[in-house]
């Protein structure tokens, strides 16, 4: 048995662990296993953010999408928000699942802002950290400020930040030819307090020049709807801005960590928290021993990135780390806005364009590095792709690793004819979701088994998807899923990481199964190459008593698909590091809705028919309703609903591995109008892991079905087609699309 790899989680995804993902990526480490935690799929480069709000930018331009970085790095990636790290067990706690452990731990999460705690700030003003919330909001906020024509704006906080943001926010303001008052509201004597004078001179003239109001010595007491109230009086508002110094975010609290008086982590030249030297932390939560000089500002968790990699690996490899030593003088440039920056070093201050262009040089520069994809979500022409990293393909897992439904069938078919049984309701002889079972005492059991291989190394969410998907065999007949037995397969590793994998697999199982009300019995373990895991459903009939089969359609039924297509190429997508963070988190998010409401819908309206869309794609599993029910169907391509990215990517020709036996399998489909032109077409093909249901109802229902299903939990939900005679020339259905 090889020796157990080492556990290296980053939590957060700031500038410094953006370096250290690049950095593994470039120079992987055996033995290692790497993780990151992340809040959301996006980071913000703060060094753009005044860029953005002069209008120099736009928002993909400033943005580092974490989750393709990672995953190029061979990185497993955690999207859920940390809420309390324990350095004496070594775990991450998690917002919504179990805890991870770790050997080796890195925390570079950011800041908030002073203040928030004042009256109504925390309501009313637009704080500038988080960055992503500043970023996502600033554009809303400055249209509701200007609605009445007129927009007073009040940048509290005499920083770099609040000095910046006067100036870029002046610039985008008379930009859009508004006029505005900008009032700049300070507890110190002047602007830039600790900067040098010179400096700080310099930078209060370009405020004056823009005509910024300076209130200098002034406390924010509480902000209103249309009011900052200072101790001395209140200036009248539309916008107000909150800039202030940075305060900890609420996990360092929650955290048994050392923390100094502000209430930042307290750390070791080595970036290793003090008394734990299997802790790091770098940036903005951290707070370096010897150096409380030194501010909060990006520069700093850039430049710790290169130490904190060679610290991580001589912690790994037994040597002794380094210590990071933070420049005093370093090149300070503040974004002006009109393309204009400000300049200072060595006592020397300059200002002009050609600042703002050295500027807007090093940042570009310092993203492309990080960028992965383009904003279209294509290969990013400065990044190497997965085949220049030889990255090995790997096959899809989870409802895209099945066989394919003609070996199936052949297989199936060669076995003999099986003994009657009059308790089987519906078995073999008639292949539906969930078989049907009568007990001697007259009650109906469905019972249905479902299991797949990993498709993501995240075993929580590999285990409550796979749970969710299996439910959803019983659920589509119309059923109550009441007990479940599991089968989990963990990578032969030793004990401890097999206990660890075998844990948050039926974690996530049993996360799945209590918020359907089904009850986790019993099950088998067992060891091999690659995460596994499967569950035995049974239940039993709705209170409505009917069961959907796959053989109730009639002509003129309308088709209804409760859930957007585009599963199998997004996680085949995600593991070449090709899948932007957003697109990842909502394809998760989509697999983990249950389809319990849809399935109660559909009974309570009287569904003719349904079946869930799984590893056959909507081509497959409609095909299979078509032929019980000896008719055919008519589609709607254009009103198929696709999951974000799915059809970029399948226009580029990303396909699950099991898409083109998918696409194989289909005989007598036609095409008409602009059909065989369009990308979305090959969504028919697209295995789905844990899709929705397919519903089939009568015309006069159709109205109220959509409104109930949409209303219940499944907004998406739309009409695709209609079922219509059966074809003399035996194809299954046409899909039609507009030109």
């Amino acid at each position: 048995m090889s020796e157990r790899p080492t556990d290296l989680v980053l939590v957060g995804g700031g500038h410094t662990h953006v370096q250290i993902l690049r950095r593994f990526m470039m120079r992987p480490l055996d033995d290692v296993r790497l993780t990151i935690v992340l809040d959301r799929p996006e980071a913000v480069y703060s060094g753009m953010v005044p860029g953005f709000v002069a209008g120099d930018y736009r928002t993909p331009e400033i943005e580092i999408d974490v989750v393709p970085l990672a995953r190029r790095a061979r990185a497993r990636c955690i999207l859920s928000p940390a809420t309390r790290i324990d350095p004496v067990t070594r775990h991450v706690e998690l917002e919504g699942r179990p805890a991870i452990r770790y050997d080796l731990a890195s925390l570079d999460v950011g800041a908030t802002v002073r203040g928030l705690d004042r009256p109504g700030v925390r309501e009313r003003a637009l704080a500038t950290r988080p960055i992503r919330t500043f970023v996502d909001q600033l554009d809303d906020r400055l249209e509701q400020a200007t609605r009445h024509g007129s927009l007073r704006v009040v940048v509290v906080g005499a920083g770099s930040a609040g000095v910046e943001l006067c100036c870029a926010l002046q610039a985008r303001i008379s930009a859009a030819g508004l006029e505005a008052q900008i009032t700049q509201v300070f507890d110190s004597d002047e602007v830039l307090p600790g900067a040098p004078r010179r400096f700080a001179r310099r930078a209060r003239r370009e405020l004056e020049a823009r005509g910024v109001r300076l209130e200098a010595h002034s406390e924010v007491l509480e902000v209103t709807d249309d009011t900052v109230v200072l101790g001395h009086g209140s200036i009248a508002c539309d916008l107000a801005i909150w800039a202030t110094g940075a305060a900890p975010l609420p996990l360092l609290a929650a955290s048994p960590l050392p923390l100094d008086q502000a209430g930042f982590v307290q750390v070791e030249p080595t970036l290793q928290v003090v008394g734990h030297p299997e802790l790091f932390a770098v940036g903005d939560c951290a707070s370096i021993s010897g150096c409380e000089w030194m501010p909060k500002a990006g520069v700093y968790a850039v430049r710790e990135g290169p130490v904190l990699d060679a610290n991580l690996r001589a912690r790994i490899q037994g040597r002794s780390p380094r210590p990071y030593r933070p420049q005093r003088d370093y090149l300070s440039i503040l974004n002006l806005g009109h393309q204009r920056a400000l300049a200072a070093k060595w006592g020397v201050t300059l200002s002009g364009g050609w600042v703002w262009r050295i500027k807007n040089a090093i940042d570009r520069r310092f993203m492309r590095r990080f960028q992965v994809l383009s904003h279209q979500g294509s290969d990013a022409d400065a990044f190497p792709t997965p085949e220049q990293m030889q990255m090995e393909e790997m096959a899809c897992g989870g409802c895209a690793a099945k066989v394919g439904a003609g070996p199936l069938s052949r297989a199936l078919a060669r076995l003999p004819q099986r003994p009657d049984d009059a308790s089987v309701l519906v078995g073999l002889d008639r292949p539906d979701d969930a078989a049907a079972l009568a007990l001697p005492r007259g009650d109906v059991v469905l019972t249905t088994v479902d299991a797949f291989r990993a498709f993501t190394d995240d075993p929580w969410l590999v285990g409550r998807v796979a749970a969710i998907n299996a439910a959803s065999d019983v659920l589509a007949k119309g059923g109550r899923p009441r007990h479940a037995l599991a089968l989990v397969n963990v990578p032969e590793e030793d004990d401890e990481l097999a206990e660890e994998s075998l844990y948050q697999a039926l974690a996530g199982v049993r996360a799945a199964l209590d918020e359907l009300s089904i009850s986790l019995v019993g099950g088998h373990s067992t060891s091999g190459e690659s995460l596994y895991v499967g569950l035995a459903i049974s239940g039993e009939p709705s209170e409505h008593g009917t069961l959907l089969g796959l053989d109730g359609l009639q002509v003129g039924d309308r088709l209804l698909l409760t859930r957007p297509l585009g599963t199998g190429v997004l996680l085949a997508a995600d593991m070449q590091g090709r899948a932007k963070g957003a697109w990842v988190q909502s394809t998760f998010a989509s697999m983990l809705r249950s389809n319990a409401n849809a399935a109660r819908c559909a009974t309570a309206l009287g569904a003719r028919a349904c079946t869930d869309v799984s590893g056959f794609g909507l081509a497959g599993h409609l095909g299979e309703l078509l032929r019980a029910s000896r008719v055919s169907a008519r589609l709607d391509l254009d009103s198929i609903p696709a999951l974000p990215g799915a059809i970029e990517l399948l226009a580029r020709g990303l396909r699950s591995t099991y898409h083109d036996q998918n696409r194989r399998g289909i005989a007598g489909l036609s095409l008409t109008g602009a059909a065989s032109h369009k990308p979305s077409l090959e969504l028919l093909f697209d295995p789905q892991t844990s899709g929705g249901l397919l519903v089939a109802v009568s015309p006069e229902h159709e109205n109220k079905a959509l409104r109930a299903l949409r209303a219940g939990g499944d907004p998406e939900t739309v009409t695709l087609g209609e079922v219509t005679p059966a074809r003399a020339d035996g194809g299954l259905f046409e899909v039609h699309a507009n030109g």
